[in-house]
């Protein structure tokens, strides 16, 4: 149950935080912006390491290259999603990124990439992707038209 409440907070706050950081841009520019949230989110991960890390810091070192390109993906999804916002509607963005998200989720769990156990992906799930699809077709209907 922790797992789908964390999922539920998760996907709220990744689109709050879309939003916010889109309004942030538009006024301080977008590298900036990102320097704000990126350097904002360093500092208080520090802090909640120092107050409640129970990790070893020092295995960084050992660790595969691969496993370390999560503060570049952070700063390629932080720019992408504010463009996306800004070309976009919110709900129209995050939900092309959701299936985006989902799509790569499943080729992860379908080759095993990253060390993840391997899963199938079946019919059901290509049925699910379309209709997310079909979904934000119907969703942006009136802009496509016209």
């Amino acid at each position: 149950m922790i797992g789908v409440l964390c999922s539920v907070i998760a996907g709220a706050v990744m689109a709050l935080q879309g939003v916010i950081n889109t309004r942030l841009t538009e006024r301080v520019g977008i590298f900036e912006a990102n320097v704000f949230v990126q350097g904002t989110a360093f500092l208080l991960s520090f802090l909640v390491m120092l107050i409640f890390g129970r990790g070893n810091l020092a295995a960084i070192r050992g660790t595969k290259w691969v496993y370390l390109l999560g503060g570049v993906l952070g700063l390629v999804i932080t720019v992408t999603v504010i463009l996306s916002i800004k070309g976009l509607s919110p709900t129209a963005a995050i939900s092309i990124i959701l299936i985006s998200q989902l799509l790569t989720a499943a080729l992860i769990d379908l080759f095993g990439w990253l060390g993840a156990e391997k899963a199938p992906f079946g019919w059901q799930k290509f049925v699910g992707l379309a209709l997310m699809i079909g979904g934000i077709i119907l969703f942006k209907w009136r802009t496509i038209k016209g």
